[in-house]
């Protein structure tokens, strides 16, 4: 079956959102245009963590080198939830990150999983071959906004032990520092 890549070029609405409560979220990209479409993705946390770092490194890269104007760290001003209903298309393998210097864009790329591994040169390629993908191109201040949504997104998990720094669970927490003593 050939490859299924999801192109969304300055999509209406790019998002990292969750479903379910601290503790047992299920994390998705979400992309949606003008044309109503809408396509999710799963990933883990640390994957939205990751690309939500890397991306406002690639900004501030793309901001010290270019002669683009990349806005400074934005707020969160979309706090919707995401889109409804959550299909999930694939879950995240792999994902790709760069920067289009002709469009002035950012360029991120979610890769499926599949039962191979996959191989760095797929991910951002036109191949025909290969695992699904969504591809999606924004604006700076689109990704310094996906940023901002992301960490607040990140952060509204659990409380961390601050001894520890695990996770603290609502029926209790059993705290390697404390020698297994309940916090």
């Amino acid at each position: 079956m050939p490859r299924q890549v999801f192109l969304f070029d300055r999509p209406t609405r790019f998002v990292a959102g969750t479903v379910g409560q601290p503790g047992d979220r299920t994390f998705y990209l979400q992309a949606s245009d003008e044309a109503g479409r809408t396509i999710s993705v799963a990933l883990e946390k640390t994957q939205v963590q990751v690309l939500a770092d890397r991306m406002s490194e690639l900004l501030d890269e793309v901001s010290n080198r270019a002669s683009v104007v990349v806005p400074p760290d934005a707020d969160v001003d979309d706090l919707d939830p995401l889109t409804a209903p959550v299909d999930e298309e694939f879950r995240v393998a792999a994902m790709g990150l760069a920067w289009d210097g002709e469009a002035d864009a950012v360029v991120v790329e979610a890769v499926a999983a599949g039962e191979e591994p996959i191989e760095e040169d797929v991910i951002l390629s036109d191949s025909d071959e290969g695992p699904d993908a969504l591809r999606v191109t924004i604006t700076p201040a689109a990704a310094r906004a996906f940023v901002a949504r992301a960490r607040r997104v990140i952060a509204a998990g659990r409380p961390s032990c601050p001894l520890c720094s695990l996770p603290l669970d609502p029926a209790g927490h059993v705290c390697p520092r404390q020698n297994g003593y309940r916090r």
